[in-house]
């Protein structure tokens, strides 16, 4: 039973789910700053030209 706990805790399967999840997180982070940076550009883009009109 204690040779089957150090073999679980020796196993690092789970870790490099851990990193993916990370990872992933990540670019989800950077991916909606992105978008509310364009956004609030095109927004200010959108609202120039419709006052030009």
């Amino acid at each position: 039973m204690i040779q089957t706990l150090k073999a679980m805790l020796a196993n690092e399967d789970g870790a490099s789910l851990v990193e993916y999840a990370l990872i992933v997180a990540l670019i989800a982070v950077v991916a909606i700053i992105v978008l509310k940076t364009l956004g609030n550009n095109a927004s200010s883009v959108l609202g120039t030209a419709a006052t030009s009109v």
